[in-house]
């Protein structure tokens, strides 16, 4: 017993000292994490710097440009890809601000739009001609059996396209062709399923699918349990939109919209297109303050408040686009 009262003694006496060493430890924990990342800025890793909001970040030298700048350089390319958090109304207000600024030199301007399967195509055009009022087009497009965002997000977006006649184009493939991949492969579509793949289905990206299934891992899947059935409709995804794009853009130039996880690195739509036809094109990634990101995202990244994310009104799909 008097062994264990002097040990327990002992203890005590060094408490003071365990406790100056969590503090300290604590203390250049929170300088350490805070020099990376603050609440008001995005850290870029690659280059250990931070930018505050509103800042338009050029990947070729790390540095800071200016609106004007941004839009001289996009004027050389073919294919300007915006990407969105999908429920962010900041980066809708982005998307919306390329559109406007590369249609004052190109009114021939196209617009793809992930949030569309191709089959409506004709719904689109007759949304570009003025002939449909919005209760209409939501019906039509079936939008919130789709896409279910909530479409006040995309509201400014559409009413510009359709002020200004602007060629709408759809990208996706029907979105129960990605659900049943997801659970079954490709191999187990039936034959009409299959008339809806796009030509050629690139799942050899080494960097791509680890990137995919780093998200997949974030996640738990009481169904989904086959990863390469979800790679498989990942690649679907991708590949059905880089041919939606190939195929609509004639000899115009064309912003495509779609979430961040379709275009960061390159490796999902952009390099899939350009593979296709060969045409320049820049990818601008609006990314949230308060987090940390790559220069290697994007040609550029454009620092957006920090917010929370806006609560759906239904339940939404999970793939990768970093929400």
């Amino acid at each position: 017993m008097a062994s264990k009262k002097l040990n327990e003694i002992s203890f005590r006496k060094k408490l003071p000292f365990c406790k100056g060493l969590t503090v300290i430890f604590t203390f250049f924990f929170i300088t350490l994490t805070s020099c990376a990342v603050t609440p008001n800025k995005l850290f870029i890793k690659d280059i250990s710097r931070s930018f505050e909001e509103g800042t338009i970040i050029s990947a070729a030298t790390g540095m800071p440009v200016s609106f004007d700048a941004l839009f001289a350089d996009l004027s050389s390319v073919r294919i300007v890809f915006v990407g969105e958090k999908h429920t962010d109304s900041v980066h809708h207000e982005i998307q919306l601000k390329v559109i406007k600024e590369l249609y004052k030199t190109n009114p021939d301007l196209a617009v793809g739009m992930e949030m569309f399967d191709y089959t409506y195509q004709g719904v689109l055009d007759q949304w570009s001609d003025g002939k449909l009022d919005q209760k209409e087009f939501l019906e039509k497009t079936h939008w919130y059996a789709n896409w279910r965002f909530d479409f006040a997000l995309y509201k400014d977006i559409l009413d510009f396209i359709k002020e200004k006649k602007i060629k709408l184009v759809g990208l996706n493939i029907p979105f129960y062709i990605q659900s049943r991949i997801r659970v079954g492969g490709i191999k187990n579509l039936s034959i009409q399923d299959k008339k809806h793949l796009p030509d050629k289905i690139d799942t050899s990206n080494t960097a791509h699918r680890n990137y995919v299934e780093s998200v997949y891992k974030l996640h738990h899947h009481k169904i989904r349990k086959n990863f390469d059935y979800f790679y498989e409709a990942q690649c679907v995804w991708e590949d059905i939109m880089a041919q939606s794009i190939a195929r609509g853009i004639k000899n115009d130039k064309m912003v495509v919209l779609s979430g961040n996880g379709h275009i960061i690195r390159k490796f999902g739509i952009p390099d899939r297109v350009f593979s296709r036809i060969k045409l320049p094109f820049k990818t601008i990634l609006p990314e949230r303050s308060g987090s940390q990101a790559e220069l290697s995202y994007a040609d550029y990244i454009w620092v957006t408040p920090q917010k929370i994310l806006k609560k759906q009104k239904s339940k939404t799909k999970l793939h990768v686009n970093r929400q």
